[in-house]
């Protein structure tokens, strides 16, 4: 029988029962400490095979000769997780924007959308509108022209307009629920991935947290949304290369 154990996010082995034992023994190993082996469907802590006690003793396991390792976490530890890192190697900066690119670009046509409902001289009557916004005007006339800028559009183009976005948004949904990668990062080959196992993580964290919440939050604050693209992205100069949105749902971004 081999007995692989986990500590802190750190795999060591894998065991015989008997050096098992001999660590409880020296405790060099804890009662707290996770273990896994053939036949157990997830991993558990020792203490809840071992029934508290500091011997394992498993239904109908035959005793093999000991070879006692007196330091199992200091020793394997970094065997483990070179081998994890080199599974799961972070996804360059340059890959991630690329992605964020390839990703805003999809919703381009969101916004050309009304455009195609408007005649030649309809398009000069919103660019004069769009100039005289951007123009100091009080606020009761800058009211004014904004109603004038969305009465423009019939309601034909704000419905394929929404319309779009449900579309891109049910889509962009669904690939990061399965896969962990929207469209922008398959093309990247890049995935998103719990921060601490490298496992696929919930759609909620994923998708609703990283991507539908902060993009309402970068639309509420679109005057300074390159400003705070840049803090964003300066979040990630760290070693596990965490952007702001990944700190918040606790993932990370990795070569597919």
């Amino acid at each position: 029988m081999q007995i692989y154990l986990a500590r802190n996010n750190q795999q060591a082995g894998p065991y015989t029962v008997e050096q098992l034992n001999q660590m409880l023994a020296s405790q060099q190993v804890l009662l707290t400490d996770l273990a896994w082996h053939q036949g157990m469907t997830k991993w558990k802590a020792l203490g809840e095979l071992t029934q508290g006690k500091l011997v394992y003793e498993p239904t109908g396991y035959i005793s093999s000769t000991p070879t006692y390792n007196p330091n199992p976490f200091q020793e394997n530890s970094e065997v483990s997780l070179n081998k994890q890192q080199s599974q799961t190697e972070l996804a360059p900066i340059s890959s991630r924007v690329l992605a964020k690119i390839i990703d805003m670009l999809l919703w381009l046509p969101a916004a050309y959308i009304p455009m195609t409902y408007l005649k030649p001289e309809q398009l000069q009557q919103l660019v004069d509108i769009q100039a005289k916004m951007q123009s100091k005007v009080s606020a009761a006339e800058a009211t004014k022209l904004q109603e004038q800028f969305i009465m423009m559009f019939p309601m034909e183009a704000w419905q394929m307009m929404g319309l779009y976005i449900v579309i891109m948004l049910a889509i962009q949904g669904f690939l990061v629920f399965k896969s962990g990668q929207s469209i922008g990062k398959k093309l990247a080959k890049i995935k998103i991935v719990d921060m601490n196992n490298g496992q696929q993580v919930s759609g909620n964290r994923s998708f609703l947290i990283r991507s539908v919440l902060f993009t309402l939050f970068t639309i509420i604050s679109l005057p300074l949304f390159p400003l705070f693209s840049l803090i964003d992205y300066i979040f990630a100069i760290n070693q596990n290369r965490q952007t702001l949105h990944d700190k918040l749902a606790k993932t990370k971004v990795i070569k597919q």
